[in-house]
């Protein structure tokens, strides 16, 4: 995609006339895109994730970005095609290196039936499509000893796409990961909690070495933390971006909640979630978190995972003169 053919973004200028605002509608959805032996059966509904956000797309209702996860069969990858994005990038495939920041064995013993056999059979998954120009994409394999259970039969990693939004004096870095699971592992506790902690440290690792602290980030995927208190401690304990959950209930907030969270703290509840965090001159914030394809007027529940999308404002200064893209 060619820079001169990105949609024109909406820029508004506030009463001081040197403020300047957008917005950057986020999605992470997993699709649920497993081959068989793991699934079967799911080429109608995929299909069906395609063509519906194909004509959210031709509505002009789309969102600006999707970070898919599980996109590995032929089906899912038809579906990702069908949205008609015009940017389309994915993270690391089958044959990607892996990193390797740990080389000790993780505690217990591997076992082959439960799919530790040492290869990878498919990629990681992973898909950012884009309605702006990618200027720059780059991927990270997990280790090999970052993985527990099944998880370890695909390639999973971490992925960054940088886009570029017309009149947005720098771009914005896009990163989309998926992570060990926890029960769906078939791993014990402590193994797959392991797994989980050094892919944690590893995404971390990733995200400071390619990311570039002018530009705001998103950070969104399946990060397979929910009801688990273990995985949150380590988590945060590398990765100090803001929770948009977060964000959205602190006193005062603007941001628009419009789907049902319950409890003191929402985001246990879930593995979809969205991280964010300033550049030097260009503020983000969430504005708005809604659910897609949960069954209501926003789409059918076509996969075992609702979509959550978050809209976000940019926020800068014209006198600042930034221009980096």
């Amino acid at each position: 995609m060619a820079p001169g053919q990105a949609p024109p973004a909406r820029i508004e200028t506030a009463a001081d006339g040197v403020t300047r605002t957008t917005t950057l509608s986020v999605l992470t959805y997993n699709v649920e895109g497993l081959g068989w032996p793991a699934r079967s059966g799911r080429e109608d509904d995929l299909r069906r994730i395609g063509e519906h956000l194909a004509a959210l797309r031709a509505a002009g209702k789309a969102p600006d970005v999707v970070m898919f996860q599980e996109v590995f069969s032929g089906a899912a990858k038809k579906a990702v095609l069908a949205t008609g994005y015009p940017a389309i990038v994915s993270g690391p495939r089958r044959t990607a290196p892996h990193v390797r920041m740990f080389n000790d064995k993780l505690p217990g013993r591997a076992n082959i039936r439960r799919g530790e056999l040492g290869i990878r059979l498919t990629g990681s998954g992973l898909v950012i499509a884009s309605s702006y120009p990618v200027q720059l994409t780059q991927g990270q394999a997990y280790g090999r000893r970052s993985c527990a259970g099944i998880d370890c039969l695909a390639n999973k990693g971490v992925m960054l796409a940088r886009i570029a939004i017309p009149g947005v004096p720098v771009p914005v870095d896009l990163y989309d990961t998926h992570m060990n699971s926890r029960l769906a592992s078939k791993a014990p506790l402590f193994r797959n909690l392991e797994a989980h902690t050094r892919q944690a440290n590893e995404a971390s690792a990733f995200i400071d070495r390619s990311h570039d602290d002018r530009f705001p980030i998103v950070f969104g995927g399946d990060f397979n933390m929910r009801h688990s208190q273990g995985r949150w401690d380590n988590f945060t304990r590398y990765q100090p971006m803001e929770l948009v959950h977060r964000a959205c209930m602190a006193p005062g907030s603007a941001c628009d909640v419009r789907m049902s969270w319950d409890g003191d703290a929402p985001w246990v509840d879930t593995q979809d979630l969205q991280f964010f965090e300033a550049g030097e001159n260009v503020d983000i914030a969430p504005i708005r978190v809604e659910a897609l394809f949960d069954g209501g007027p926003n789409g059918p529940e076509l996969s075992d995972h609702d979509g959550f999308l978050v809209t976000y404002r940019l926020t800068w200064r014209e006198k600042s003169h930034l221009s980096v893209q």
